[in-house]
């Protein structure tokens, strides 16, 4: 691998541009635009139909984008008709503005004019290619030739909207910015401006793309401040990133973009689009709404959004892909497991306003995933936290803490076996073959009791085929019952724990009890009852712990 053919394509501001590090987190949310229906559909192996993209404008729409780059509707007869279905079939909402893109062309911004005319709103967005690399080597022009597409551009954009009575808004880009010095860059949008004079009632879009990836993203964030510092008419002018992806950094290069200053954020959902593609909005909202702050989008039911967009794009969303994932909020380690559960109970119990829940940035319920099929998934590397977990949330059953650690390790056994994931109905079916009212090879038939200042009961009971009635005492009913079953057949164990409750989750009244008996090599074994009569389970609990020996 010959690195040495590699040199950066960046550049860094003049002067030191570094106030956006004594920033801590973005304070509020940006303005979004979607480029899903243009930047996400050209991205696409096959893309999509009319009918999808109308049903994909639905959905950003709902999602909550207030503008939305529906095309470039010059440069393909499909996005000029999608255009005027959006138009003609009355489909913006009144709060929704369009957004078209256009070269720095004469024929095509006048195409483009054709096709918005009617639109109740729209953002007339042109864009040319500034960069070092880009000048040299595919227009073979000067800086000065160069500035000059992008203000006769930008003059003719104005000249036409002053033709007509549309409700236009600007915005320019210097394409590859990232590979443009920013001097120039700075020199070319400013000659842009100076052509638009952007009020407070008619603001300019400076788009400011990572249309490659070439720095880390403190350097993009340096370039953006510098920028924002020195644009003509600042305050009439909305700052807009458009970062693609191609070191990893489209989340990052917008974050510190933000914090840099600017206003305004255009990417895709699931950061769908060419090469390695834009930034994720989801991720980027959901890392603002995970620190407290509203992105004023709408991600509360994350499954339809991924199943709609799989079904719109021919994608896939990847099962890791943050806050969205299928298995993002899946913990298969006992010890991850394990903090998680311990963790909702803290909340539950001491502070449920405030989400700290251990390895969760976010609660799965707030983007409409349930805790039961996304959080806690057992298999082999699973603890006896998330078992015992399942089992309590799931079905009500609040296993004393060694007997989860001994269920954790059953589930695992059969995990490891089978070479699958567990489900929540199969670690339940276990713990009932398992723990449960377990009869063999000792069973009892008849259980009687008399108190005289102390309990006596009297044992009818089989193990292995031997049928025997033995009469024993002891301090409590199931005290008096261990004791009979030990003078019976010679048993040594001490019962070392005893717990019940009810169970809330049954249809019928009934009670589990769950015993734990020690061997004499000091190990534990377990068992559980249940039955209406919580002193009959308590004696199955025993029954069952003493067949698990």
């Amino acid at each position: 691998m010959n690195y040495k053919k590699y040199v950066r394509q960046y550049f860094m501001p003049p002067v030191k541009c570094m106030k956006w590090a004594e920033k801590e987190y973005v304070e509020k949310a940006p303005i979004w635009c979607s480029v899903d229906l243009r930047d996400g559909n050209q991205a696409l192996v096959i893309p999509m139909s009319l009918e999808q993209k109308i049903e994909f404008f639905k959905l950003l729409v709902k999602i909550g984008f207030k503008e939305i780059e529906v095309g470039f509707p010059a440069a393909s007869e499909t996005e000029y008709e999608f255009l005027r279905a959006l138009i003609e079939q009355n489909l913006i909402p009144e709060d929704v503005t369009i957004q078209v893109l256009t070269q720095a062309r004469e024929h095509i911004i006048r195409k483009t004019f054709e096709a918005v005319k009617g639109a109740p709103r729209a953002i007339i967005h042109v864009y040319n290619s500034t960069s070092l690399s880009q000048r040299e080597q595919v227009f073979r022009k000067s800086k000065e030739e160069i500035k000059k597409i992008a203000v006769d551009g930008a003059a003719l954009l104005k000249k036409l909207a002053d033709e007509t009575d549309g409700n236009f808004l600007f915005e320019y880009s210097p394409e590859s910015f990232t590979g443009t010095e920013p001097e120039y860059a700075l020199e070319v949008c400013n000659a842009v401006l100076d052509v638009w004079k952007p009020t407070a009632e008619q603001k300019a879009i400076i788009n400011l793309p990572v249309t490659v990836e070439h720095s880390m993203p403190h350097v993009y964030a340096s370039q953006i401040e510098y920028m924002c510092d020195n644009l003509n008419y600042r305050e009439n002018v909305i700052v807009s990133l458009h970062p693609h992806n191609d070191r990893g950094c489209g989340v990052a290069d917008s974050e510190l973009g933000l914090l840099a200053g600017a206003d305004r954020i255009e990417g895709t959902l699931f950061g769908n689009g060419e090469r390695t593609g834009n930034v994720d909005i989801i991720t980027l909202a959901m890392n603002m709404y995970a620190q407290g702050v509203d992105p004023e989008l709408d991600f509360s039911d994350m499954p339809d959004i991924c199943e709609k967009y799989e079904k719109f794009t021919g994608m896939n969303v990847d099962p890791r892909s943050p806050y969205s994932g299928s298995l993002v909020f899946a913990a298969f380690s006992g010890s991850h497991q394990d903090a998680i559960a311990k963790g909702m109970h803290w909340i539950e119990e001491k502070d449920p306003d405030h989400w700290t829940v251990p390895y969760l940035p976010i609660d799965p319920r707030d983007v409409g995933r349930s805790y039961d099929a996304n959080v806690i998934r057992i298999n082999s590397q699973s603890g006896k936290g998330g078992v015992g977990y399942i089992l309590e949330t799931k079905y009500g059953l609040n296993l004393p803490p060694k007997m989860r650690e001994a269920m954790g390790y059953a589930a695992k056994a059969v995990s490891d076996h089978t070479h699958k994931e567990l489900h929540p109905d199969e670690i339940f079916e276990l713990f009932k073959e398992t723990f449960e009212n377990v009869k063999k090879p000792l069973d009892i038939q008849k259980v009687h009791f008399q108190q005289n200042g102390h309990i006596t009961t009297q044992v009818t009971s089989s193990f292995e085929g031997r049928v025997i009635t033995t009469e024993a005492n002891g301090n409590g009913r199931l005290d008096a019952v261990s004791n009979a079953l030990k003078k019976a057949y010679d048993m040594q164990y001490t019962l070392v724990s005893y717990t019940e409750h009810a169970l809330e989750m049954s249809t019928s009244s009934k009670a589990i009890a769950y015993v734990g008996i020690q061997k004499p090599d000091g190990s534990l074994s377990w068992g559980a009852g249940v039955d209406s009569d919580i002193i009959r389970a308590s004696i199955d609990a025993l029954v069952t712990a003493i067949n698990n020996r």
